[in-house]
């Protein structure tokens, strides 16, 4: 099984990329088979402006922008996608969101057509979300920002392009060793990350964990 991990952080030093290391340690701890393929967006300097190629594309218009089409290859290649950024402003960083504007295309995420309605295209993908917050638990109860980020995000997303959340974490403060304790996190989302998705296969059905 195949797992491609999408980062978006400009610090290769950052907790960020220490968590999507971690997790793909355990990926591949779990299985000798299981591979790992990183995306670093800011590395590789992904595009994240919408623009007008890209609304062509939208229309059916166009030919799809070469970086898209890379991308699109990525996800097509992999069994599972996990998606692991800092939260800003309550959200995914501009970057990781243009890059879902962009790459999460019509016709290859979804069809909407006039005469058929949306068609959902990606309802093989697990997917994997893993949050790094700068503020406690408390903070997003206090506020709500745990129900607006899901409902933003795994259902105004991926929902509506058919895929599956199958893991969807926030990496909260709590503590001094909180670091530690999300490397430890992200470990175990790795270990079983191929478990869920087959356990879902199997029962039709998927519990998404509480967020943490």
């Amino acid at each position: 099984m195949h797992a491609l991990i999408v980062v978006a952080h400009p610090d290769p030093q950052s907790l960020t990329h220490r968590v999507a290391a971690h997790l793909a340690e355990g990926v591949t701890l779990s299985d000798a088979g299981h591979s790992v393929e990183f995306a670093d967006l800011a590395a590789e300097g992904f595009d994240p402006r919408f623009t007008a190629a890209d609304i062509a594309r939208h229309l059916r218009k166009g030919v799809l922008p070469a970086d898209v089409a890379a991308e699109q290859a990525r996800i097509d290649r992999a069994d599972a996608l996990v998606l692991v950024y800092p939260v800003y402003w309550w959200s995914m960083p501009g970057l990781i969101k243009g890059w879902i504007d962009r790459v999460f295309t019509n016709g290859w995420a979804y069809d909407d057509r006039p005469d058929t309605g949306l068609v959902k295209l990606l309802g093989r993908l697990p997917v994997h979300l893993v949050g790094l917050g700068g503020a406690d638990a408390g903070t997003y109860v206090r506020h709500g920002y745990f129900g607006a980020m899901k409902t933003q995000i795994d259902h105004g997303i991926f929902d509506y392009c058919g895929a599956r959340v199958v893991t969807s974490e926030l990496l909260l403060e709590a503590g001094p060793n909180h670091a530690a304790a999300h490397l430890e996190t992200a470990r175990a989302v790795g270990r079983r990350l191929f478990d869920t998705s087959r356990r879902y296969e199997a029962t039709d059905r998927v519990k998404v964990p509480e967020f943490r």
